[in-house]
């Protein structure tokens, strides 16, 4: 599995300022990648880039070994006509439907699935749709600011669940938070704007699992190591 971004160029329409200039990284891996950086980086335009939302850039994406990628965002609508468990049920493959009861226990959905959609709190609303995702067939999910609104302890339980779950599926996880990405990600992809060179670093983060024991200074570490490169 390969994820690689080969001098990539790019200017929004009816600009003239570029956001990227050149810009190359990669993933080589499976598992909980982050792609960190302050607001207007580009962050989420390189994401859509990936689905093909974002066109007209130069250089080169390649995606080797990944056949479907799926982009899943803070604050995305589901229609608010159905139930969560209705919805649920209609939009997942057959493949993943033994799943269901286990990703709705471990997101703490349960009170949840008979209400629609849109008498949920945000941190409901993004779980829920987080969730949906999850039951999708993919080999790659972007998960773009994907669980805002969620308080601490939920957001470890499930990124720890996801990474329990989908140990041979990548990851890429975009958020502002340096604890988090330094904590829970392999690869922290660092932007840092076209004006730096280079435009991206790329370090290794703690890799927390249940079954790994997390060490503070490390973790701090690892924290001052992002905030520099930033």
């Amino acid at each position: 599995m390969l994820l690689e971004f080969k001098d990539i160029s790019y200017q929004y329409p009816g600009s003239t300022n570029e956001v990227f200039n050149n810009l190359s990284c990669n993933i080589s891996s499976p598992g909980f990648h982050a792609l960190f950086g302050p607001s207007g980086v580009g962050k989420t335009t390189l994401a859509k880039m990936m689905i093909g939302r974002v066109k007209g850039y130069r250089g080169e994406i390649s995606t080797s070994g990944i056949r479907q990628i799926l982009y899943t965002y803070n604050l995305e609508r589901l229609p608010g006509w159905s139930s969560v468990r209705d919805h649920l049920q209609t939009t997942t493959p057959d493949s993943g439907k033994d799943r269901i009861d286990d990703l709705v226990a471990a997101f703490g959905l349960a009170e949840c699935m008979q209400s629609r959609f849109a008498q949920l709190s945000l941190g409901q609303q993004n779980r829920t749709n987080l969730a949906r995702y999850l039951l999708q067939d993919f080999d790659l999910l972007i998960m773009d600011e994907s669980l805002a609104n969620v308080d601490e302890i939920t957001k470890e339980k499930i990124i720890l669940m996801m990474k329990t779950i989908f140990p041979d599926r990548c990851f890429l996880y975009i958020s502002h938070s340096v604890a988090e990405v330094a904590k829970f990600c392999r690869q922290i992809l660092v932007l840092r704007g076209k004006h730096k060179n280079p435009q991206t670093v790329a370090l290794l983060g703690q890799d927390h699992m249940d079954d790994k024991a997390l060490i503070n200074k490390d973790l701090e570490q690892t924290m001052l190591e992002i905030v520099n490169a930033a």
